[in-house]
């Protein structure tokens, strides 16, 4: 899993790299390769000290190690839906309020100032537990880190509640500005749609209305939302359950090995959905819609070639007129 997360990221971060000016310098792409590094980040502190600790099970008992596992998970969990709901948003203002998008200058540098002051501020707060609001302690199965949602104090489970109820927010707002988005797109289709056909057909306007460009951003948008928000949600139910007295160790367990896989999966989205592959993939699509027109009209190509004789001077209207 290790290696799958560093070598996915890796190469989604070279693939982001080469795209094209144009997209290099729109804040979605900015975004979208600020998530590859933060899951690169991600995998490549936390999945050694996790490995370390198969072999040693002494490593995660030491007070200080784990405070800092329990550090990155809070802090790469919590950050990577940050990113995603920022995403969400700016293609909500680019679709549904391109005006305010254009008046922000919502671009590369200004996704690059919203990442830097997400690091900052997830860190503070990340960090917060071992400053003494909480406690990170050793989990029961002795392979992970995580803050203490046992104690009963009230500091300490108004930390819980509140990294909960944060990462509830980033969830439900990416869901509704993703709903948002495809209402928006669904909504202009079908306004394209009922407008009376002039020069261009209603497929050429529709078409050039969604761009492979938009609609793959829209593609990548939505199947990142799925994979983050279905990795992460199980986690953050287990903060909910801890808190109301019911915590079960099986349960956490398997929501940490889910939130693990999501760097993993991440990658190959940009990867397998990038614009080139979008573009093929498209063109095969409409050309399995289209079938030729020579199996459709098979007797207009038989007959294409067919030479007709030349009309006799006799058929011709001057000539009639003459002999008559």
């Amino acid at each position: 899993m290790f290696a799958g997360g560093a070598v996915g990221n890796l190469v989604a971060i070279v693939v982001l790299s080469v795209s094209r000016q144009d997209r290099k310098s729109s804040a979605f792409y900015a975004l979208v390769c600020g998530l590859a590094v933060t899951d690169l980040l991600g995998t490549c502190l936390a999945s050694p000290l996790t490995i370390a600790n198969f072999l040693d099970a002494r490593v995660l008992q030491q007070p200080r190690l784990c405070e800092f596992h329990s550090f990155l998970l809070l802090f790469f969990g919590l950050t990577g839906l940050s990113i995603i709901c920022a995403m969400a948003a700016e293609r909500y203002l680019a679709i549904c309020c391109p005006y305010a998008h254009e008046r922000w200058r919502v671009n590369r540098r200004f996704a690059q100032k919203f990442l830097l002051s997400v690091y900052l501020s997830h860190t503070l707060f990340c960090g917060l537990p071992a400053m003494g609001m909480s406690r990170s302690a050793l989990q029961r199965s002795g392979t992970w880190c995580f803050i203490d949602r046992g104690r009963r104090a009230p500091v300490a489970a108004a930390y819980s509640a509140l990294y909960g109820a944060g990462s509830l927010l980033l969830i439900l707002g990416t869901i509704v500005l993703n709903l948002a988005v495809c209402g928006a797109l669904l909504l202009m289709r079908r306004r394209t749609a009922r407008r009376p056909p002039g020069r261009a057909s209603v497929r050429q306007r529709w078409r050039a209305l969604s761009s492979a460009a938009e609609t793959q951003m829209i593609a990548v948008l939505v199947t990142t939302s799925v994979v983050v928000l279905a990795c992460s949600a199980p986690l953050v139910v287990c903060l909910f359950t801890s808190l109301m007295g019911d915590q079960d160790p099986d349960a956490d367990l398997a929501a940490i090995r889910i939130a693990s896989v999501n760097p993993i999966l991440d990658p190959w989205i940009y990867i397998l959905l990038r614009r080139s592959l979008f573009r093929r993939l498209l063109r095969l699509r409409r050309g399995r819609r289209s079938p030729p027109r020579s199996h459709v009209f098979p007797h207009l190509v038989s007959t294409a070639n067919i030479s007709c004789p030349p009309r006799s001077r006799a058929s011709r209207p001057q000539d009639l007129r003459t002999e008559t």
